[in-house]
């Protein structure tokens, strides 16, 4: 079991560091233009980064679908099937990012009429976007390419071009910005370039690696079934769906009750968001071992993983808990100097505190779900549980105002990881897990 656990930290930590660098690529873009002298290159790059992280937020099922199908294949030992795996998803990825490229005035005028802005953060928004779209194709291959490192049991090559990329990034865009003086369109420059060396950096290493693998003639397997593939693929992104849904529509729907509670909402949820990058660090984890275990026909050690990861997850939760209720306040105060808006974010402070402990089962068996490629079963508990968050929404927040909302959200967590428990337990009932 000790063995266990050091496997997963093994992978977990590095994810967790991978995680909390993702966000840097648009924090930089908005520190650097924040020292340009107005408060529209502001606005400009947080209605880009907003465009670009909802388009690839939706192809995460290239990067989900791909760590389960590799970490079977490698439980099996069968290197043929890998690095097919790998051939096939780059290629889709390819595919995917040259019809963003196809499609990108079709995006950039739905954004731009979902999110308007002035004429001139407009003209800027174009610019910027017309230069980050052509990062479409590596950024869609990086989401393979990680993908395809976890399932292959290995979590620090995507860390490290993570942290690359990010310097990279951090060192071009200022070059661009302060030496060549060029304004917005340095920033989007410099952020393309960075991530085109993070596709190709991390291209080189998996090819590195796949040079290692060697199938025999007892492990080779023919390749997957078209068929399977897509349907995991679709399974993923119509649940990416449902979790966008959700999102959009929590802020919808504090944004309606004004200012205040919207950036009370939006203060609180850096709470979950922070607590995520962890959890997702051990989600990482569970893909990689359940689906290496699943492969190797290894149930005994399945069941010692998923019950080792609840462990481990249970022991984060409570900790991110305990932090929440003794500094939560503090935090609010770090995040915002306005009063009002910290006044405010504490009557609904209990919610944020709630969330790790109510939220965990659901960030545990994602991961454990993504490795045994149960994708079905998986977009099914998210669709009820989105179904449920806005049906709780609309019948209690007449009543019970931003409460509802906050109950709304906690109950569809909460729900989402109740649907996978009772599949498991019938499953393990029925077939055994």
């Amino acid at each position: 079991m000790r063995e266990v656990h050091r496997n997963i930290l093994r992978l977990a930590l590095p994810s967790v560091v991978t995680n909390i660098t993702v966000p840097l690529l648009g924090l930089v873009d908005t520190t650097i233009v924040g020292h340009m002298g107005r408060a529209e290159y502001i606005g400009a790059i947080a209605i880009g980064t907003t465009i670009f992280n909802i388009c690839y937020w939706i192809f995460a099922f290239l990067r989900m679908g791909t760590t389960g199908l590799v970490a079977q294949a490698h439980g099996r030992g069968d290197a043929f099937q890998i690095k097919f795996i790998l051939r096939r998803s780059l290629s889709l990825s390819l595919l995917l990012g040259c019809l963003l490229l196809l499609a990108q005035r079709f995006i950039l005028t739905l954004s731009l009429w979902l999110m308007p802005a002035e004429a001139e953060v407009q003209q800027m928004v174009t610019t910027y976007f017309g230069i980050c779209i052509w990062g479409a194709p590596p950024m869609l291959a990086l989401f393979v390419l990680n993908g395809w490192f976890i399932g292959c049991q290995d979590t620090r090559s995507p860390m490290l071009v993570a942290i690359a990329q990010n310097l990279l990034n951090i060192a071009l865009s200022l070059w661009l910005v302060c030496g060549c003086r060029w304004k917005i369109e340095g920033v989007a420059t410099g952020t393309l370039l960075a991530q085109w060396a993070a596709a190709l950096t991390a291209l080189i290493l998996a090819w590195r690696k796949s040079r290692t693998m060697h199938s025999t003639a007892t492990t080779a397997t023919a390749p997957l079934a078209l068929a399977r593939v897509f349907r995991i693929h679709r399974d993923i992104f119509l649940r990416t769906l449902c979790l966008v849904s959700v999102t959009l529509g929590f802020t919808a729907a504090g944004s309606r009750q004004g200012n205040l509670i919207l950036s009370a909402n939006a203060l609180l949820m850096q709470f979950f968001i922070f607590y995520s990058y962890f959890t997702d660090g051990l989600a990482n984890a569970a893909e990689a071992l359940s689906g290496r275990y699943a492969g190797a026909g290894d149930r005994p050690m399945l069941r010692t993983v998923v019950g080792a990861l609840f462990v481990q997850s249970t022991l984060v939760a409570l900790l991110f808990t305990s932090v929440y209720l003794v500094c939560g306040p503090a935090i609010l105060r770090l995040l915002t100097d306005q009063p009002s808006v910290a006044q405010t974010a504490r009557h609904f402070l209990p919610w944020a505190v709630a969330i790790p402990l109510l939220a965990m089962p659901a960030m545990v068996w994602d991961g454990v779900f993504i490795g045994l490629t149960w994708s079905t079963q998986m977009m099914q508990s998210m669709a009820l549980s989105a179904a449920a968050f806005f049906a709780v929404r609309q019948l209690a927040q007449p009543s019970l105002g931003n409460h509802a909302l906050w109950l709304a959200f906690v109950g569809y967590l909460l729900l989402r990881g109740t649907l996978q428990t009772v599949y498991v337990t019938r499953k393990y009932i029925i077939h055994e897990l």
